[in-house]
């Protein structure tokens, strides 16, 4: 939170330690569990595991973060959805109001209806709801106000550029200004400098992410850092 410095929310990502290849990153192997069909299954697995890791999270002055796990297009897809999702947060014990979903703006343009429909369903679970890489799909502003979104994710290739840019400040700026006028937040993505967190927040951002505020750790690396509150070292 750029006004408070405290932690509100960890996202989970995937990673796979392969026995001979070393750590490897998503993008090495999530496109070939999209083409064969996998993603779907690995996605709940990651929800599964997220929900539970986040239960092991301290509190800290009464407030425990909540986990933020990126749906796929194929997931989103997937009938049964809200069901998988409201039995993840039973067998985890995990409160609805801890857990946020992310869906890219791809996932939205490809199949607003359909989207809308099932983000309404998560919505009435309890949980929340974001826009992920929001900007990068030249989607237009209005499909903000058709969805039932609590967060908008501006994705870190205008951030990068609000200190230099007029037109990546101008896109921000209006993006945030909608955002707050249809009640929901915003987070600037990829904020790795000082720099671009003032800028961030002189933009009206309301939560930032990023190197710059932590780097990415395991769930029992988290547990320690919430512990401490380190957190708010990194936003003055």
């Amino acid at each position: 939170d750029l006004a408070t410095g405290r932690v509100v929310a960890v996202e989970a990502l995937m990673r796979w330690h392969h026995p001979e290849r070393g750590l490897l990153l998503p993008d090495a192997f999530v496109p070939l569990a999209e083409e064969t069909g996998l993603i779907v299954s690995l996605g709940r697995w990651a929800l599964a595991e997220a929900c539970r890791a986040a239960q092991d999270w301290p509190a800290r002055d009464g407030f425990v973060p909540s986990v933020s796990v990126n749906l796929s297009a194929q997931e989103c897809r997937q009938w049964d959805l809200v069901e998988q999702v409201k039995r993840a947060l039973q067998e985890t014990g995990l409160p609805p109001n801890r857990l946020r979903l992310e869906v890219t703006e791809q996932v939205l343009i490809d199949d607003l209806g359909t989207a809308g429909g099932t983000l309404r369903g998560l919505r009435a679970l309890g949980i929340e709801l974001a826009i992920d890489d929001f900007g990068i799909g030249y989607s237009s502003l209005g499909y903000l106000r058709r969805l039932p979104l609590d967060v908008v994710k501006i994705d870190r290739s205008f951030i990068a550029g609000l200190g230099a840019a007029a037109e990546d400040r101008a896109m921000v700026e209006a993006v945030t200004a909608l955002a707050h006028a249809l009640g929901m937040r915003v987070t600037a993505e990829g904020v790795e400098t000082p720099d671009q967190l003032a800028q961030a927040r002189a933009a009206g951002c309301d939560r930032g992410q990023g190197h710059h505020l932590a780097e990415p750790m395991s769930s029992e690396a988290i547990a320690a850092f919430l512990s401490t509150g380190r957190g708010r070292e990194a936003i003055p």
